[in-house]
C-alpha cells in the first residue's frame, strides 16, 4: 500500500516505524553534539580518513563524567573508510554498547538534579536505541525499561522523552510478531491496544502543543488500523486524540485534527451509507442515485500506484463475473496528471466510472479521499445493495469472497 505524502509502501513492522519515530524524538545528547557515529563516518572532517575500522577501546578506569561524555565523543567523530557496510555497522555496534556502559557507569556516579545525569541518561537512551536498530531484541526492551524510570526525573524535557519511549516500546511490543507459537488472542491484542492509546491519550492531554507527542500518536494509529484485533482501539484512538489536536495552539498539531476526523468518518462506515461525489471524467457530476439497489466497491487508486494497478485484474475478473447482476465499481483518481489518467484508463479499458478532480495542490487532495481521510492507497469500501456499507477490506481474495456471499443472499 502507498502512504501519502510520500509514494512509499506501507510497512505494517512496528520496527521501522519505533526507528523512525524515536530517531525524531531523541535529541543527540551534548556529548554526541557533533553527530552520531554514521553521520561523523560519512561527514568529511580536517582529520584525514583511515582506511578500515579503528579499534574501540575499553572504557577508561576512574574518569569522571565529564571525563567518560568526551571519550565517547571522541569515539563518534572517528573519521574512517570501512570496507563494507557490515564492517561499519560492527563499529557502530561498539561504540553503542561502550557508550551504554559510560552512561550507566555516569548514574552511579551522580544526582537526578545533575546536568551529567540528564546527559548520561540521553546517552543510553541514544546508545540503546542503536543497539536495537542494529538488531539486539534485549537492547530494545531495557531502553523501554530504562526510559520507565525517567518518568518522574527533575529534567522536564527528559521526562517528556522517556514518556514518548515508553510509548514506543509499548508499541513496538504490541506490533512486533510472535516469536513462537500461536498469535495472541484477539482479546489480548485489544486489552493492550486499548492500554496504548489510553497512555499516548494522557501523554498529548499534558502537551497538547508537542508536534512530536503528535506524530507518534499518529502513526501508532496508522498502524492500528491494520492489526487484527485493534478495531475497536483504533477508533477509539482516532476519537479520543481528534479533540487534543483541535484545541491544539500548534498549526501542525491542530492541522492533524481534520485528517483524523476523515479517518474516523471512514472507520465508522460499516452499516452506515457512504456519501459518494465528485466530477466523472468526461466533467459531468456524478450522480450517486444510478448506484441504487447495486452492490458497489469504491476503489481509491492512482495509476502510478504499484499495489493499485496489481489489483486491477482481481477488480475486473469480479466486475466481470458480477456486472450483469448489479455489480459497480467506482474508482476514485488520485492522479494529479488527467492525459496520464486518461491514456491507462483507454489502454487498460476500464469500464467503470471514475472520478478525477484537478489537484489542489499537492496530491491527495481529492475532496472524497480527504473527507474520509484517505492517507494510504489501494483503499477500497465495500457497500450493499441497501448502501450500507458491508467491508473496508475487500480486496484481493476477500473481494471475491464477500462478493460471492452478497450475491448468494441477495440474489
Amino acid at each position: 500500500m502507498l502512504h501519502a505524502p510520500l509514494r512509499l509502501f506501507r510497512v505494517h513492522s512496528i520496527a521501522l516505524l519505533a526507528v523512525a519515530v524515536v530517531a525524531a524524538l531523541l535529541p543527540v545528547s551534548r556529548a554526541a553534539a557533533q553527530g552520531t557515529v554514521v553521520d561523523a563516518i560519512e561527514a568529511p572532517g580536517a582529520q584525514a580518513a583511515i582506511d578500515g575500522v579503528p579499534e574501540v577501546p575499553p572504557l577508561p578506569e576512574g574518569g569522571t563524567p565529564a571525563e567518560l561524555l568526551a571519550f565517547i565523543a571522541e569515539l563518534k567523530q572517528k573519521n574512517f573508510k570501512p570496507r563494507s557496510r557490515e564492517e561499519m555497522m560492527g563499529y557502530v555496534r561498539s561504540v553503542a554498547t561502550v557508550s551504554t556502559e559510560a552512561a550507566d557507569r555516569i548514574l552511579k556516579m551522580v544526582k537526578p538534579t545533575e546536568k551529567s545525569y540528564t546527559d548520561a541518561a540521553k546517552l543510553k537512551l541514544e546508545s540503546l536505541m542503536m543497539l536495537g536498530r542494529l538488531g539486539n531484541e534485549t537492547a530494545a526492551g531495557e531502553m523501554g525499561e530504562f526510559a520507565a524510570t525517567l518518568l518522574d526525573c527533575p529534567d522536564k524535557d527528559l521526562a517528556k522523552e522517556a514518556r514518548r519511549l515508553v510509548i514506543v516500546a509499548d508499541a513496538q511490543q504490541l506490533f512486533s510478531p510472535p516469536k513462537a507459537g500461536a498469535a495472541p488472542a484477539a482479546a489480548e491484542v485489544s486489552q493492550k491496544a486499548a492500554s496504548l492509546v489510553k497512555k499516548i491519550a494522557t501523554t498529548l492531554e499534558a502537551d497538547p502543543n508537542d508536534s512530536l507527542t503528535a506524530g507518534l500518536a499518529m502513526q501508532v494509529a496508522n498502524a492500528l488500523e491494520h492489526l487484527p484485533g485493534a478495531e475497536n482501539a483504533t477508533r477509539d484512538a482516532y476519537s479520543s486524540f481528534i479533540p487534543v489536536f483541535a484545541k491544539s495552539e500548534n498549526p501542525q498539531v491542530k492541522g492533524m485534527s481534520e485528517n483524523f476526523a476523515g479517518i474516523l468518518r471512514r472507520l465508522e462506515l460499516p452499516g452506515q451509507p457512504m456519501e459518494i461525489n465528485g466530477t466523472l471524467m468526461s466533467g459531468e457530476k456524478f450522480d450517486q442515485k444510478t448506484l441504487a439497489g447495486k452492490v458497489v466497491l469504491v476503489d481509491f487508486w492512482a495509476t502510478w500506484c504499484g499495489p493499485c494497478v496489481q489489483e486491477l485484474p482481481n477488480v475486473l475478473e469480479q466486475y466481470n463475473k458480477y456486472h450483469a447482476k448489479g455489480f459497480e465499481v467506482v474508482g476514485v483518481s488520485l492522479d494529479e496528471d488527467r492525459a496520464t489518467l486518461e491514456k491507462f484508463v483507454a489502454d487498460n479499458k476500464l469500464p467503470w466510472p471514475i472520478l478525477f478532480e484537478k489537484s489542489e495542490g499537492e496530491g491527495w487532495k481529492h475532496p472524497l479521499a480527504t473527507y474520509y481521510g484517505i492517507s494510504g492507497i489501494p483503499t477500497v469500501v465495500l457497500i450493499g445493495r441497501d448502501g450500507k456499507v458491508v467491508s473496508l477490506d475487500a480486496r484481493g481474495e476477500k473481494l471475491g469472497e464477500q462478493l460471492d456471499k452478497l450475491f448468494v443472499d441477495g440474489g
